[in-house]
């Protein structure tokens, strides 16, 4: 393609696409929290909607959540540095659906609770539910900054506006409408951001595949530059990507993510009964698998687009993570909306990840951290208040985090390294509890911590090398072949670079491919976690209630309840209590 720099800009069109969708989420928080004022369990209304929730908006709930404005834009980039390998993620969502619906979603249905961490203070204590509490919330800090930047990049790339000015935008009106309407808000507003994000990436692929002159030359250019590539086979756990990274690897990270993250709970327990959630997480696995698709074909489209006219080398865009939001400026000329339409996208998945993030935190901090702190009960209008109060708090932290991710790698590493940090812990713990009966909460608490520890040490020092250049992925083939000659002009010899980097080889485990983080993680605290059990003595409640284990094993279980029955007691009668605090203070819920 024979870029020059005549691509139109952010014009009226754009503006109010942009501002409409802001306009209808803002609207929707507003509507859900007036609908939801005279409810008697505000508390429940806002963490699990009541549990009253239909299947069509939590199924699209689900989808936006996953697919944060990281996918969007950091999969068209894979695939045009790194080439198509990482496709092959697609296969491994079928099997987590399959395993989340038969090994962990019936455990936290058959215990009814609110915050899927109050499951670890049943089967072992409450240090132990604290820890895990810890860390999910930890996990998100890390993980939301990462999720402001991605629109407020493509953002930035559109209209040229200050990055970190329009991540306060999107900070603004995500924590307004996660603050007012609470879940319901969070679920109805994902589902129509989920529309947006399938239009804006539909669109773009229609458009660049007709750009790039259809699908059979798009494929071609890629066959050609080497970029199709999905059955490397090579065991080696130090490459980037291979079918056994991106499959099995990711496999355990997808799983981690939805089969005991807070966010994805409170979305099943939102539903009546189990059955209707089974169907959600399939409905969610084909539509994981469809937007990822899509995001990766646009990958391919945008370099049969490119591929004599490199706009990274030619230093149009700074980074690959901008590729997409370039490509679509360039689409754009004879358009009108289409920047509008594919930034509402990015923002949408962004707002729905982050809003999700918000609303799940505040869950945990107030269950898990605040209402055991309370010497007597509050009312449910108070404890909405507090965790409206700590949806901000945590927004505002979000924001400020922001800066530090322009140091990090592509997005798509950045995102699966930070999560690994947490995700690898955190499930150990949930499949220590839910499959080894021995297991006890010292043998989980050591566990976790040693795990933690560790996969943070690799992570940040991976990135590290990274940054510093010690660590060097190779790359598929550019060319500026095509380009005008003042682009040529400013291309560099890059040649010099990678032999410079490539000259001394980190250590081992910093060479590890990321999408080993979680295996890593989940098995040294399932091997630490049985190791320390052994040593100090097996649980004393190893024949507690089966509702603390997974359907499959119940077989090998005998029944003794009397510690689950003891402690959701306690909680049904703090509950009741709070009922009557509610009625004798005769308080409503205001906006």
């Amino acid at each position: 393609m024979d870029t020059t720099d005549n691509r139109r800009t952010f014009d009226l069109v754009d503006s109010i696409v942009f501002i409409g969708l802001l306009g209808v989420s803002a609207l929707v928080g507003i509507y859900q929290c007036y609908a939801s004022r005279k409810k008697a369990d505000a508390v429940g209304e806002y963490l699990v909607g009541g549990q009253k929730m239909s299947v069509f908006p939590i199924s699209m709930s689900l989808i936006a959540s996953y697919v944060s404005g990281i996918a969007m834009l950091g999969l068209p980039a894979e695939m045009y540095v790194y080439g198509t390998q990482l496709w092959c993620v697609v296969i491994a969502d079928s099997f987590v659906s399959i395993t989340m619906a038969i090994v962990y979603l019936p455990v936290f249905y058959g215990l009814r609770i609110t915050s899927s961490y109050e499951y670890l203070e049943l089967r072992f204590n409450r240090v132990v539910r604290l820890m895990g509490s810890f860390i999910f919330i930890i996990k998100m800090l890390l993980y939301i900054p990462l999720v402001i930047y991605v629109p407020a990049l493509a953002f930035n790339q559109a209209t040229g506006m200050d990055l970190y000015m329009i991540a306060l935008l999107v900070c603004a009106v995500c924590i307004f409408y996660t603050t007012l309407g609470g879940l319901k808000a969070v679920v109805w507003t994902d589902t129509i951001q989920t529309a947006m994000m399938f239009g804006a990436v539909i669109t773009v692929v229609i458009l660049g595949t007709a750009r790039a002159g259809g699908i059979a030359e798009v494929w071609k250019r890629n066959v050609d530059s080497g970029r199709i590539e999905f059955f490397n086979m090579n065991l080696d756990p130090t490459i980037r990507h291979t079918f056994w990274g991106v499959v099995v690897g990711n496999y355990l990270n997808w799983l981690a993510t939805c089969s005991v993250n807070q966010a994805m709970v409170q979305r099943c327990l939102a539903m009546p009964n189990l059955r209707k959630s089974n169907v959600a997480i399939m409905i969610m696995a084909v539509g994981i698998v469809s937007i990822v698709s899509l995001c990766c074909y646009t990958g391919i489209v945008i370099y049969a687009a490119f591929y004599d006219c490199d706009p990274v080398t030619t230093k149009q865009i700074r980074k690959p993570d901008q590729l997409l939001p370039y490509f679509v400026m360039e689409l754009s000329e004879a358009i009108p909306g289409l920047p509008g339409l594919f930034v509402s996208g990015v923002f949408s998945a962004a707002l729905s990840t982050m809003s999700t993030g918000l609303n799940s935190m505040s869950g945990v901090i107030y269950e898990d951290m605040i209402k055991p702190c309370l010497r007597k009960p509050i009312s449910n209008v108070g404890a909405s208040r507090i965790m409206k109060a700590i949806v901000v708090i945590i927004g505002v932290i979000c924001v400020s985090l922001v800066f530090m991710v322009e140091k990090l790698s592509g997005l798509i590493q950045a995102g699966k390294s930070l999560s690994g940090i947490t995700a690898g812990p955190l499930f150990g713990m949930f499949t220590l509890g839910m499959l080894f009966p021995m297991a006890n909460s010292m043998g989980a608490l050591v566990g976790a911590v040693v795990s933690l520890n560790l996969i943070a040490w690799i992570s940040f020092g991976t990135q590290a090398a990274i940054s510093d250049g010690s660590i060097y992925f190779p790359v598929k083939p550019v060319s500026v072949d095509g380009c005008i000659e003042s682009l040529r002009s400013t291309v560099g010899n890059l040649t010099t670079i990678v032999e410079t980097a490539v000259r001394e080889q980190p250590f081992f485990l910093y060479r590890m491919s990321y999408l080993w983080y979680t295996w890593v993680g989940f098995l040294i605290t399932i091997l630490v976690g049985l190791l320390v059990s052994w040593f100090t003595g097996p649980s004393k409640y190893s024949r507690a209630d089966k509702r603390l284990f997974t359907p499959i094993i119940h077989g090998f279980l005998s029944r003794d309840p009397q510690k689950v029955e003891e402690i959701l007691s306690n909680e049904t009668e703090l509950k009741m209590a709070n009922d009557v605090n509610d009625i004798t203070m005769q308080t409503s819920s205001k906006c």
